[in-house]
Formats: C-alpha cells, structure tokens, sequence
C-alpha cells in the first residue's frame, strides 16, 4: 500500500489565498431566480422568509493595533434578489483581520452597507462582543422527533413522490423536527448537515414518509436555502397543507452557518434562531 511521502502529496486540502485587507470585491453574490426556476417557482413567491447567518471567525484591529473579536448575526429577507456564495463571505469578513477600526460601530456601518449591497436587499446585523458571550445559548428545535422511527431507506437522492398523506382522517396541525437531513456543497461538494423543522396544518403527513424524504437529500447538490425551498415545495405540492413553515439550522462550515425559514402562513412567528448542540 502507498503512503504520501508528506503532506503535499496527500489529499489534504490545498493552500487558498485568504487576503486580510478590507475589500468588499470579495463578496459574490448569486441571484435567487434561477435556483428557484429549478423549482418551478415563478412570479409571485409562495412563502416568505428569512436566511440568518452566523460567523463566529469575525476580527479586526482596534486603532492601537490590537485584535478585536465579536459574534455576527446576519438576517435577510427570502425576497432579496441574492443570495451570497459562503466561501466569498468567509473572504471577505478574514479581509477585515488586519483592518484598523476605531471602534465596533464603524464595523458595523461597513457591514450593512457591503451585505445590503450584495443581497441586494436591507440586512439586520447584530454583533455580540466578548463580554457578552454568556449570553448566547443553545437551545433544540421544540416538535416530535422523526428520527425515532425505526425505517429502512434504499433512496438518497431527492424523491417527493415519497411523501404520502393519512387517508380519511381529519386534519391535523403539528411539528416535525428531524437531524438527519445532510445535502452537499454544489460549488465544493463538502457535506452540509442540518435539523429541520417542519410545521403545518392540513392532511395528516406519514411521518415515515417524510422522515425517508428528507434522508433522499443525502446525495443531493445544492445550497442551503434552495435545499430548504425545495423542501417546501416539494411538501406543498405533494401533501397540500393549508399551512407550511419549514426552517432548517444547518452545522458551521469555516465559520459560518445558514439557517433559511421559509413559510406560507402570515401568522407564524419568526423561529427562535438560537444555536442547537451541534452548532
């Protein structure tokens, strides 16, 4: 059997260019429509929603040339042209390493200005500096538990014709959280693992059913927020709840997560975006 003789021939991963100058260039935003043509979705949307990130790598220099570090929050509405690709976000906020800033505001100002620019839309952010780090908590997504069904799965790439309804039985209104769901990087083909959230009211969904569903994205391509509009989609137009919401907190990835939230009733409230274990 033949070993790499050091790590340049090994399959690690390989050196990457990580400027640490401010530079907004790095941003690269992508436009929804397409992806969301892929879905069949056209004119006016069927939901709205909201993408919240996360970055936990953020820094930057005070005016003495000491680092400074903080947590970011970043919400966007569904309806915002654009999305931005994960790794040119990771660039850009590394580009803010070695930048001298008099104080966490100026951050700030630089921050909604660049990410409303490349979402096309207004951003909310949110920084948590050290001293309030205690404050952020972890917290699981509150419904019943697919993942206790004991089923066998043979499919694994999307599947909606999988999704079955109960049968002359009343309608019912309940919450579904499963941590199985795991889709792949489409620009990378690095895993993205996640738990989704599931609520709605209308013909009663076979929970096996949804449950295999949902493991049919494991071999699937796609960025975060198209994976959960698909799943959407996909409940909407084979199951016809009156009421759908589905939100997905996926794991962080170079120091970023995504969490989308995608619903169709004006009634339901924004879910909790709190950290859960695996975040």
């Amino acid at each position: 059997m033949n070993h790499p003789d050091n790590s340049q021939n090994s399959p690690l991963g390989k050196p990457s260019e990580y400027p640490t100058a401010y530079d907004p260039a790095l941003l690269f935003p992508m436009p929804r429509q397409p992806m969301r043509d892929a879905l069949a979705i056209h004119g006016t949307l069927p939901f709205f929603g909201l993408d919240s990130w996360n970055a936990y790598e953020l820094s930057w220099l005070n005016l003495r040339g000491k680092p400074q570090i903080a947590v970011m929050s970043v919400t966007v509405a569904a309806s915002s042209p654009n999305i931005i690709e994960s790794k040119s976000f990771k660039l850009y906020l590394n580009s803010f390493s070695q930048t001298r800033l008099a104080e966490p505001e100026a951050l700030l100002e630089l921050l909604r200005a660049d990410l409303s620019a490349g979402f096309g839309a207004p951003v909310q952010i949110a920084l948590t500096l050290p001293d309030a780090f205690s404050n952020i908590k972890i917290r699981e997504m509150e419904g019943m538990l697919l993942d206790r069904l004991d089923i066998e799965v043979t499919e694994y790439t999307p599947n909606p014709s999988i999704l079955k309804t109960v049968e002359g039985e009343s309608p019912v209104e309940e919450t579904l959280v499963s941590h199985l769901l795991k889709t792949n990087c489409p620009v990378t083909g690095q895993p993205d693992w996640a738990s989704v959230q599931i609520r709605y009211a209308g013909p009663e969904i076979k929970q096996e059913s949804l449950l295999k569903y949902l493991i049919s994205m494991r071999g699937h391509d796609e960025f975060h927020e198209q994976c959960v509009e698909r799943i959407f989609i996909d409940i909407l137009r084979e199951c016809k709840p009156q009421k759908l919401g589905v939100f997905a907190r996926y794991t962080r990835r170079g120091g970023l997560d995504i969490n989308p939230w995608r619903s169709n009733f004006s009634s339901a409230q924004q879910p909790l975006y709190i950290r859960n274990a695996r975040q």
